[in-house]
């Protein structure tokens, strides 16, 4: 708990800093517009010898700092929320800001951190535990459903997938090194990852991959495009990505083209 607290504190002087510099920073040149009436409102309404922006009800700089570093503790704290007594925060920023005697010593601060910290903690593998199960469950149904479908072939190990187009080139093995185009989407149709937006290829080894994607891209050719539905236990496991879009056990849809079997991996395409 105490990084946590550290780490918000060093991110809230840092916002603060690196705002106060942006806006300090900045120097002018010889092709700025003279001011105009629309460019003077601030400084024209701000309070005298304030400063700040004109933001109705935050009237000079002191406010307008003090509730952006709120905004900051808010946002800081969004993950917390519902564990914590806001009356009881607000109450030890006012105390702590006014130098009076805190009802807290530092030794019980801790012991409640460290509390805190457990409690979370427990909570958080929990919240892990379910929707992993949850993941599980609605990939297994997901996965019987599909293999009905025309055209979805189920491999040995739970790999499924679609011929989209088939190439007429060479095929890779495991430890070759690999150029394609993918797009990467969670049973929903949220897409989160897409090599096609950067406009290049991906290269990558098929012995440095999730299980799924090495079988699936050996069974392709040259030139194929497929789409491959991979299981959980095929892909990033019951970890998933954690603080990423892939949760635990979560079934992954891919549609791959297959462009190169890489001979000098790391030299551009061509």
């Amino acid at each position: 708990m105490s990084t946590f607290l550290r780490t918000t504190r060093t991110a809230l002087v840092t916002t603060a800093l690196a705002i106060g510099l942006a806006a300090c920073d900045k120097p002018a040149t010889e092709g700025d517009a003279p001011a105009t009436p629309d460019a003077t409102t601030d400084a024209a309404t701000a309070k005298p010898g304030e400063g700040g922006l004109a933001i109705p009800g935050l009237e000079g700089e002191k406010a307008q700092a003090g509730y952006m570093i709120g905004l900051q503790m808010a946002k800081s704290l969004e993950p917390v929320k519902g564990e914590i007594d806001q009356d009881a925060l607000f109450d030890a920023i006012r105390t702590t800001l006014a130098g009076d005697e805190p009802l807290m010593t530092d030794e019980q601060a801790q012991e409640v951190a460290q509390a805190f910290g457990q409690r979370m903690q427990e909570k958080m593998e929990a919240d892990h535990a379910a929707q992993a199960t949850a993941n599980a469950d609605e990939g297994k149904a997901f996965l019987e459903a599909n293999a009905k479908k025309e055209g979805v072939k189920t491999t040995a190990s739970g790999l499924q997938y679609q011929v989209i187009t088939e190439g007429k080139g060479a095929q890779p093995k495991a430890e070759d090194t690999v150029r394609v185009h993918y797009t990467g989407k969670l049973l929903d149709g949220t897409v989160f990852d897409d090599s096609t937006e950067a406009g290049e290829p991906v290269e990558f080894p098929l012995n440095r991959v999730v299980p799924g994607w090495s079988e699936g891209l050996q069974l392709m050719t040259v030139g194929s495009k497929y789409r491959f539905w991979i299981p959980g236990e095929l892909g990033y496991g019951e970890m998933g990505t954690p603080g990423g879009p892939i949760g635990p056990n979560a079934t992954l849809v891919f549609e791959v083209e297959l462009i190169e079997i890489v001979k000098d991996p790391g030299t551009p395409a061509g």
